[in-house]
Order: structure tokens, then C-alpha cells, then sequence
């Protein structure tokens, strides 16, 4: 490009020179933003009485946790022919774990939070375990024992089969769970 050519942006034309950066947000500079006709804006000063505003807004809000696992490709046997529970085939989970507030976002422990590599090892050894004709009984299966083993509000799980014994081509054929605590 020349050094002085005009290159476009979503905010219009701005020149570009080799070696500069492009186009920056308002304010990047560290000055205060300019008008069309050129004049700057005055900044904005926080008073005291905001900043503890908003200090506590930030003590009011609160932090909902979601864990989400997505693809874990495990071998086994499903579905409802006879030739898929003997042979067996992949199947693709995606679970999606809703903690709720956890104390892990501001200790930063991994005690105060779900493991996700532990769920995941167990929702394998669920899928491994035992048969199911269908992939609703197996999403269902592996809801209910996170909700029994984890404090969770709510879970989701999703079984997919990338690979489905239908005679018609397809991506994947799944079916998803969405199971939330019995009070």
C-alpha cells in the first residue's frame, strides 16, 4: 500500500501511513473525544458519590457460574439395533453445568467449583457402563447423577451421533436433556 493511501473502515475513510497503527476507539489516545466540527469533548469525571454507587452495584450483582463442556467423543454401545449395542459407535456429549454462584470466583480454588475434568470421567464411565436403546434414557441417565453428585441448578445434556445408522445421508442425529434439582 502507498504511504499515503486511503483505506476504508467502518467509520469512513482514515489515511494509513506504514508503520501506524489503524484506526483507534475514541479515547484511545488518552485524550477526550472529538466532535465532528473538531472540538473536544470534556471527559467525564467520576465524583465520589458515583464511584460508591457504583461500588455498590458491583456488591448487589451477582455472578452466575455456567461450565460447558463441549465434544467429548466416547466409544460405545447405544442404540436400538442389536448391531449398535454389540458393535457399538462414537457418540459426541456436550453438557453444559449451571453452578449458580460459586465462591471459585473470587478464591480462585478449584475445591469451590466442579472439576470439569472429573465430570467428564464420570459421564464417560456412565456412557461405558451400561446400554441404553436410546439416547434419551442415556442423557437422561447422566443428568440425573450430576444433579445427585454436584450442587447444581440446573444441567444440560446433549448425545450426539455423528455417525447414525439411518440409510439417508445426515451430519449427526442428537437428542438433548435439560434437567433442573427436585426441592
Amino acid at each position: 500500500m502507498d504511504e499515503h493511501e486511503r483505506e476504508p473502515t467502518d467509520e469512513g475513510l482514515t489515511e494509513r501511513r506504514s508503520g501506524e497503527r489503524g484506526p483507534q476507539p475514541p479515547g484511545a489516545d488518552g485524550q477526550g473525544d472529538t466532535d465532528f466540527a473538531g472540538q473536544e469533548e470534556p471527559e467525564h469525571e467520576i465524583g465520589a458519590e458515583e464511584e460508591l454507587e457504583g461500588e455498590a452495584e458491583e456488591e448487589d450483582s451477582l455472578e452466575s457460574v455456567t461450565i460447558e463442556i463441549s465434544g467429548l467423543s466416547i466409544y460405545t454401545h447405544h442404540g436400538v439395533s442389536d448391531a449398535e449395542r454389540e458393535v457399538g459407535q462414537r457418540l459426541v456429549l456436550d453438557l453444559r453445568l449451571e453452578l449458580g454462584e460459586t465462591d471459585a470466583t473470587a478464591t480462585d480454588r478449584i475445591e469451590d467449583t466442579v472439576d470439569y475434568a472429573e465430570v467428564c470421567q464420570l459421564v464417560t464411565l456412565i456412557a461405558q457402563q451400561r446400554s441404553h436403546r436410546t439416547l434419551e434414557r442415556l442423557c437422561s441417565t447422566i443428568a440425573d447423577r450430576l444433579l445427585a453428585d454436584y450442587v447444581l441448578e440446573g444441567v444440560w445434556v446433549k448425545a450426539a451421533k455423528p455417525e447414525p445408522p439411518i440409510p439417508l445421508p445426515v451430519d449427526e442425529v442428537s437428542v438433548e436433556v435439560w434437567r433442573e434439582p427436585v426441592e
